[in-house]
């Protein structure tokens, strides 16, 4: 078990369901960067950032919007290290197969329009999804050509991927990601579990994906829903770092809405009684071999 954990806050994602079951999820640049700020005081090493249109909450990948939100947190009383996403417009979708026809609502765009924001906001951290994957009726896009591109542009920028995994498959396209020698350092990996389209949380699908990772790789793990705070006991007890947030679960307990803060501190309380300690920020850096930025 690691001595020094690192918690990751997930403050808003992209989802629509939960915008109509939580008034309180962070919609404007404003409230994104106070809802990370307040997860930093709680005791998150890492915010990982969504931005949403502030007007409708729907899901954005504006530049301007993530300009703000990066603005406010670097400008905000913690030194929190800032992860953004690469995950957005990279959705395809299908209105007909015969003949075939791409729907209009699909985002599909560039390796470089999908990373835009991080070559010029330029956090310490990204993610990069590894693996094409459907989402229901949606298809996420990331070919090998997608992620050798996107991982040279942010390698440019000086920023860390951090290798989004959500099935077993996937931990081998990021391992070929490491072996092109496209990831700088030790490479860090995250196990997104429980999203009703990957692999559920379990432990042995945890141990399964750990067995899978390269010498020397760093590691942490959520799950989605319910599975929430179970994952954090299981990726705390297997070496792992952990992620909590309002992208992956909107309830404290049954019936409960939480807040970031809330689920932030409810992870301090599990690592800590589980006899590890909470990195801090600074700590955070050490252990993912990244300088402050900004």
């Amino acid at each position: 078990m690691l001595q020094k954990v690192i918690i990751t806050c997930a403050v808003t994602g992209s989802g629509s369901a939960s915008l109509t079951k939580h008034p309180g999820i962070p919609k404007t640049p404003k409230q994104i960067a106070d809802a990370a700020l307040e997860a930093a005081t709680a005791g998150a090493s890492v915010v990982h950032i969504h931005v949403r249109d502030p007007d409708t909450g729907a899901a954005s990948n504006r530049i301007d919007l993530y300009e703000q939100v990066v603005k406010r947190i670097r400008d905000g009383s913690t030194d929190v290290i800032i992860n953004l996403t690469c995950g957005m417009d990279g959705e395809l979708e299908l209105g007909l197969l015969e003949p075939l026809a791409i729907a209009p609502t699909t985002t599909l765009r560039s390796a470089l329009g999908r990373c835009l924001h991080v070559v010029e906001l330029q956090p310490e951290l990204c993610t990069l999804d590894c693996g094409t994957m459907a989402f229901g009726e949606s298809i996420f896009v990331a070919r090998k050509s997608d992620l050798q591109e996107m991982a040279k542009l942010v390698r440019e920028a000086g920023v860390k991927p951090e290798l989004e995994c959500f099935d077993l498959g996937h931990i081998e396209m990021a391992k070929s990601l490491v072996a092109d020698g496209l990831i700088s350092g030790r490479p860090l990996f995250q196990f997104c579990l429980s999203t009703g389209y990957g692999a559920p949380a379990t432990p042995s699908v945890v141990l399964a994906m750990r067995g899978l990772l390269p010498s020397g790789a760093i590691w942490g793990g959520f799950g989605c829903g319910k599975d929430e705070m179970p994952m954090v006991a299981q990726a705390v007890g297997l070496g792992g770092h952990v992620r909590v947030g309002l992208e992956d679960n909107i309830y404290l307990r049954r019936g409960l809405l939480a807040s970031n803060a809330e689920l932030v501190e409810n992870a301090v309380g599990i690592i800590e009684r589980l006899g590890a300690t909470v990195a801090t920020p600074s700590e955070a850096r050490e252990i993912l071999g990244v300088e402050k930025r900004g």
